[in-house]
Order: C-alpha cells, then structure tokens, then sequence
C-alpha cells in the first residue's frame, strides 16, 4: 500500500527454520513517509500476561472487531476479542480459554460477524503428543457476548495438522472457512523428518460452510495438494465465493493460486500469477484477498528467481479472474503482506521489511502512491504478522511489539 539510506536484506528459509537477517549498508533503501497515525491503547491485561496474535476485521456495518491470545503462563491462553468505539477499544471479552492450545506466531486465530450479531471465533488446540497433532476449534455466538462451547472444525478425527483458517460471512448462508488439512499425511519413519518438518503426504485445502449457529452445511476439498503453512483467504463477492492461498507443485513451485465457486461447486483452481517460484520449503507467506461486489484484489510475496517482492493485482469480476500482477515494493520486503479494498481501484497494501511496517496505496491502473512508515518493529517470529483493516476514512492497523509482547494499534485517516 528519493534520497536513500541503508537496506535489511531479508532471507527466507522454510518453516522449520526461522527467518534470519543481515545487514548490507551498501544497498541503498528509499526514503519512507511516516504516517499520520493515532495511537490507540487495548486495555490493560492481567499484571504479567502477554499479548500476541491479533487480528482485524471489519464488520459488513463498518464495526472494528481486534481478537488477540492473551497468555497468563506458558499453558494457559485466552481468546480475546474488542471493538474500536469511537476512538477507543471496548471492554475485552473472553471468547475461550484453554491450557492445551497450539500456539504459532503466523497461524493466528480468527473472528467474523456478519453485521447482524452473528459472530464466529477459530483457534488451535492440541489434539496428540506429535508436534503438529492439533485441531481447529471453533465458537459461535449471538450478540458477541455468551459464546458456545467449543466443537472441532475439522471432523476428520486424524491426529494431524489443521490450521491456517479464514472466515468470511455468507449472506444469506452464515459463514464460509478455508482451512490447510492435513488428514492426509503420512506418519515418517522414525528417525526421519521430511524437509517442511510434516508428516510425508500432501496437506490440502478444504472449505465448508456454516449457518449462523455454527452448524456445518457443507464441505469441499478445493486443493489436494497445497503448502503447508501460508496463510489462506476467503471472501464473497457479487460473483460468489472465492479462496486464495500458495500451492505447491511436484517440482516444488509454490505459486498463489485460486478457486472459485460456480452454482454451489468449486471449480479447478488456476493461478492468480504463474511466478514460478521453486522453494524446498514453505515460506510461511500466505496472501490476502478483499472483494467488494464485482471488485477484488490480492496481495502476496514470493521471492521467484532470487527476488524478493510484494505484488497486487485487481480483478473486475468478483475475483473469478485477475489481471496482471503490480509491483507494490521498492526495496527487499520480507512479505507479511495485508491488503484492504479503498475504493473500486485503488487498494492498501501493507507488509514488512526487515523491522519496518510498511503500507502504500496501489491503483488498478499501475500507478502506486508514497510508502507510508507505519512502526519500527522485529523481523523475528515474536512479532507476528501485522494487521491492517478499513471501516470509511480510518485504516486500522494492529501488530505485535516484540519487545514488550504487547498488542498496538493504530489509526491513520485516510
């Protein structure tokens, strides 16, 4: 969403493998706008507690809600949800909490409300002793205030990976959730360990859907074989429901991909951009996408051949198609991409470079507006992926401190 100063060179490893940074003072970096943000405080948790794994989402109605993990100890969390009042945050509500959750900086948890007081809430919880044996855990609630007692989205039963979750309301429906499912691996041998640090068989990508009180109508699987830990992105246009997120190849290009649905049935997936980037390992780099009626765009990174860059590109038909896609980077990113619709051409992108949020506007028609410094921040896992919504003029963001191991936010008018 120039006079220059010095670069991070940001480079990836798989998700096994943190992401590692060098500093290279003979690349330059283009100067950045700081933003005209007004600092919004959540309320103060428990004396000790820690704070992490937020998430922004805007209601049909323009109501902010902020979800976040709360955490007392190292075993005992809570889901926490707010909403943005004016300019301040509401009274934190407890959604769940539990004391054998699965925990990831990039596998955060998810809330939606279809503007009608309809609410649904997602979270990992451990369901083995094996390192990736947990389950999506799913609530409902009418009014966001008493929650259901929780019930396991995935109905598969294997004590397997399930994770990486996107909610969209479904008017008319309830809700729409993607999800990466791996009922499908393979135990390996022991003493062996595959290079995405799984189990040896594909994970997959499957969607269903959800009335209001959170009864499953339906479910898909849309992708047999897919990455196994980016994020995926659902949302309903004019034109239908549409899911986007990285597949993986036999020869290891891990692309974005999407799929559509046409009179009830999930159609072939196809690429949103053939970059062909070839990596032996998942980048823990998923992309976003937005629909307005008939407009959409989505925003991804990958590093094909060697270089780094975040992209865009806007769609006319409710995201069923794309056009070719808009550089949105002026330097080395490391990806953590977010993306929101500002109007029927123009879109804010958000990711991070090196211990930097950025944003910048990027038209339909190529053009991009300044990059935007939003907060200096860590390139480590602890500080997450920052988050980004609209509701009107205001721009929401949210991310991790990692030092502090508190939640910020902020509003900028756009």
């Amino acid at each position: 969403m120039k006079s220059l100063t010095p670069l991070l060179l940001i480079l990836l490893f798989a998700c096994s493998n943190p992401a590692s940074n060098q500093q290279d003072s003979s690349v330059p970096v283009p100067k950045r706008i700081p933003a005209n943000l007004s600092p919004v405080p959540l309320p103060q948790s428990k004396a000790g507690a820690q704070q992490g794994e937020p998430f922004l989402f805007t209601s049909p109605d323009g109501e902010v809600y902020l979800s976040w993990i709360e955490t007392t100890d190292s075993l005992t969390h809570r889901l926490q949800f707010a909403r943005l009042a004016d300019s301040a945050w509401t009274t934190p509500v407890t959604i769940a909490s539990g004391r054998n959750w699965f925990v990831n900086w990039a596998d955060y948890p998810q809330m939606a409300t279809d503007g009608e007081g309809h609410f649904m809430a997602t979270w990992l919880q451990k369901s083995g002793k094996g390192t990736y044996a947990y389950d999506i855990m799913m609530s409902t609630s009418n009014g966001g205030v008493i929650w259901t007692d929780p019930v396991t989205l995935n109905e598969d039963g294997k004590e397997a990976e399930h994770g990486f979750v996107s909610i969209a309301p479904y008017p008319g429906k309830g809700f729409l959730v993607s999800w990466l499912d791996g009922r499908l691996t393979k135990p390996m041998p022991a003493g062996s360990h595959d290079h995405e640090g799984h189990g040896g068989g594909a994970m997959t990508l499957r969607v269903a859907t959800f009335d209001t009180a959170g009864r499953k109508t339906g479910e898909s699987e849309v992708d047999n074989r897919t990455c196994d830990c980016c994020q995926t992105s659902i949302a309903v246009g004019s034109s239908g429901p549409v899911v986007v997120y990285r597949d993986r190849s036999e020869n290891e290009t891990r692309d974005i991909w999407k799929a559509s649905m046409l009179d009830g049935k999930w159609q072939t997936p196809e690429p949103v951009s053939l970059d062909q980037w070839i990596i032996n390992g998942c980048p823990v780099n998923g992309p976003h996408l937005e629909v307005n009626g008939n407009r959409a765009a989505v925003a991804w990174f990958t590093s094909a051949k060697n270089s780094a860059g975040v992209y865009t590109a806007f769609s006319s038909d409710g995201g069923r198609s794309f056009r070719e896609k808009i550089r949105v980077h002026d330097s080395l990113p490391l990806g953590r991409v977010d993306l929101v619709l500002a109007d029927s051409s123009t879109a804010m992108v958000s990711w991070m470079e090196g211990g930097q949020i950025l944003a910048r506007a990027v038209h339909a028609d190529g053009e991009t507006g300044p990059v935007y410094f939003i907060s200096k921040n860590s390139a480590a896992r602890s500080a997450g992926f920052p988050q980004m919504t609209l509701s009107g003029k205001k721009l929401v963001f949210a991310w991790t401190d990692a030092d502090t191991k508190r939640i910020m936010t902020a509003v900028m008018v756009l």
